[in-house]
């Protein structure tokens, strides 16, 4: 996983031990595997409404499994997953203030790399909050 600070040690059944990973979206360091939820930046359900409903069976399943691409799937503290849910950058952002450039740079990436729609509050919320982040830069490729 990309976000660890401390390579873990796969044991038995592939538990996670020994380990130490940094949740981005609230700036917290998590020692127990257990207490991460891997998140699609953007959401499966965000996704489907943003032009996957029309994917191939395989495409969804491309998508959902991204590791490709390394910041479309992300391990956070499973507490702030749960609390975004299915919403968009127009009704959740991270809690933490020196996450919101790169969560918006990992979202737009997102939705241009699989060649997402946005909608207009979307849209909106996206061109006002990235005046906060003068110094982003999206980076992505375009998914096979």
């Amino acid at each position: 996983m990309a976000e660890a600070v401390k390579q873990a040690t796969k044991g038995e059944g592939c538990k996670l031990t020994g380990g130490e990973w940094l949740s981005y979206y609230d700036e917290v360091t998590v020692t127990d595997a257990g207490d991460l939820d891997v998140d699609h930046i953007v959401p499966l359900e965000e996704a489907n409404s943003s032009g996957a409903h029309a994917w191939t069976p395989a495409r969804r399943e491309a998508y959902a499994n991204d590791l490709q691409a390394p910041r479309s799937l992300v391990a956070v503290t499973a507490k702030t997953n749960r609390s975004k849910g299915k919403r968009d950058v127009a009704e959740w952002l991270p809690p933490a203030e020196n996450a919101l450039c790169t969560y918006l740079e990992d979202w737009t990436g997102t939705k241009l790399r699989w060649a997402l729609t946005v909608d207009q509050a979307e849209h909106d919320a996206l061109t006002r909050l990235a005046k906060d982040c003068p110094d982003a830069i999206v980076d992505y490729e375009p998914a096979p």
